[in-house]
């Protein structure tokens, strides 16, 4: 007897649901929203989720790795009222068995529940422990733990593999993992850099060549996919192939069969494949860039690695198992960190990804020295600009856009108990009377219509902007200078009027 779930906000059709389901033998449960099913998955057991899309305080495909990473992963089905070919893909890339569209058929519900039973029932009957050697793959947040379930099912298998990521993922990290974790794991791993493969050698790089077989053929030489007998062949930047090229290897990896340069007969080699890129081969085959016949030799497992911006769990871990690592080649004892360290860390957008991270910490490192811990100041000074500029540019766009919390501000002139409180005409005191009674950026239109006059509007701005950038860049001047593009002298003069201290407060 299985536990059945169906989010959705029908009361109706979810009794209906619930007798159906109690008619093939299990128990139902209903939830009207999506916070009440996702707090019920949370914290009861589930075989099936039967999932709504437009529930009334959000979307179900949102809600989806929540449900699926849950501590039973509960298999989910996807129930909408409406066909959406966008939805169902999203839905289906995001592990769900199957989508039905409402209304749907008593025995075609069933049919779709009982095969999502039956392919539980194998799949936990298959499952073993994964005791996978991570090395220094590093991951928790949850597509990290989606990519190790499929780095899992390559490593027990012979099929080809195809990583993809952008650059600076780590596609060769993974390649060699799985290369780890396979029982060809004691034979050679292979890498063909395929950007530097030319038309005139390849031949020869890949197929290897006898003595005297060219100019400058002085030894036999075995050839890159002959060394990968019985180990891995590791193909990187796969998108860098040209067609001539890809034509070539095409035959190999049907065959296992080639000819090396200058020998009369053909010799084969026994590789399991992997491949990775950071371009999009399914764009380049329908632009006639790439094959399509190699195209889908090379993905029969396919294993996507996500961008570290989006892995936004995984950045303070890795950024310890790296300086941990430093720490340790250095023969330092382990550092401290700043907490402000990691939130600077955690608001950089890396483009570079898991790379650049890498890089980035080894400056902050050597910018150490002997200190017991990090701090934001022994950052590289590029991330700490772009970490300010950006949180800079987003005040000013929540100030702009009326996003703030607190009241708009506004500019008045002084106020005896006796006087009145309408703003002072520009025209009868053109400066010195109207000053601002808050600390907050005001917008220029509202400014020009509250007549407030321009100098102490300016003053008012350059105060702000002061105070907004000792507060974001914690008082470091060089990064001061560098963001606000003036000198020393001249932040140090604009300070002082403004009576601002280095020191803070703020």
């Amino acid at each position: 007897m299985a536990n059945i779930l169906i989010i959705d906000d029908d009361p109706a059709l979810c009794e209906t649901m619930e007798r159906v389901v109690a008619r093939a033998g299990h128990t139902g449960h209903s939830a009207g929203t999506l916070k009440q099913g996702v707090s019920r998955v949370a914290n009861e057991v589930f075989d099936v989720v039967f999932l709504d899309v437009r529930l009334p305080d959000g979307n179900g495909l949102d809600a989806l790795p929540d449900i699926i990473q849950s501590g039973d992963s509960p298999e989910v089905i996807i129930l909408t009222g409406k066909g959406d070919p966008e939805g169902a893909e999203m839905a289906i890339e995001g592990g769900v068995v199957d989508y039905l569209v409402k209304p749907s058929s008593i025995q075609n519900t069933l049919g779709v529940l009982e095969r999502a039973l039956k392919y539980r029932q194998e799949k936990q009957e298959a499952s073993r422990p994964a005791l996978l050697n991570l090395g220094g793959v590093v991951g928790v947040s949850p597509r990290m733990r989606a990519c190790f379930e499929l780095l899992g099912r390559a490593s027990s298998s012979n099929s080809n593999v195809l990583i993809t990521g952008e650059t600076g993922t780590g596609k060769e990290l993974i390649a060699r993992t799985i290369h780890a974790n396979h029982r060809r794991s004691n034979e050679p791993f292979v890498v063909v850099d395929c950007a530097a493969l030319t038309e005139t050698l390849v031949e020869s790089s890949l197929f290897g060549h006898k003595k005297g077989s060219f100019t400058g053929a002085d030894r036999d030489y075995l050839g890159l996919v002959r060394m990968a007998d019985k180990g891995t062949l590791f193909l990187d930047e796969v998108g860098e192939m040209s067609l001539t090229i890809q034509k070539v290897f095409l035959r190999v990896l049907q065959e296992r069969r080639f000819r090396p340069v200058g020998d009369l007969r053909e010799v084969t080699s026994d590789f399991r494949l992997i491949a990775a890129t950071n371009r999009d081969l399914g764009v380049m085959v329908e632009d006639g860039r790439f094959r399509r016949d190699l195209y889908f030799r090379l993905k029969t497992i396919a294993l996507e690695l996500p961008p570290l911006r989006e892995r936004g769990g995984d950045i303070k871990i890795l950024s310890m198992y790296r300086l941990n690592a430093l720490c340790e080649e250095y023969g330092l004892p382990a550092k401290g960190f700043d907490p402000a360290f990691f939130d600077m860390l955690m608001a950089y957008n890396w483009s570079g990804n898991v790379r650049e991270l890498f890089s980035v910490l080894e400056t902050a490192f050597i910018a150490a020295g002997d200190a017991k811990a990090l701090h934001p100041m022994h950052l590289p000074r590029d991330v700490r600009i772009a970490v300010t500029k950006a949180s800079l540019g987003t005040r000013v766009d929540a100030s702009s856009s009326g996003k703030d919390d607190e009241p708009e501000a506004s500019v008045v002139a002084p106020t005896s108990p006796n006087s009145s409180t309408e703003p002072a005409s520009s025209e009868e005191e053109p400066e010195s009377t109207a000053t601002p009674t808050s600390a907050r950026c005001i917008c220029a239109v509202d400014a020009v219509n509250r007549h407030v006059a321009l100098k102490p509007f300016k003053e008012e701005m350059e105060r702000d902007y002061l105070r907004a950038l000792l507060s974001s860049t914690n008082g470091d001047v060089d990064c001061m200078v560098d963001i606000a593009d003036v000198s020393k002298s001249h932040l140090y003069a604009l300070l002082k009027k403004n009576d601002l201290s280095m020191k803070g407060p703020w």
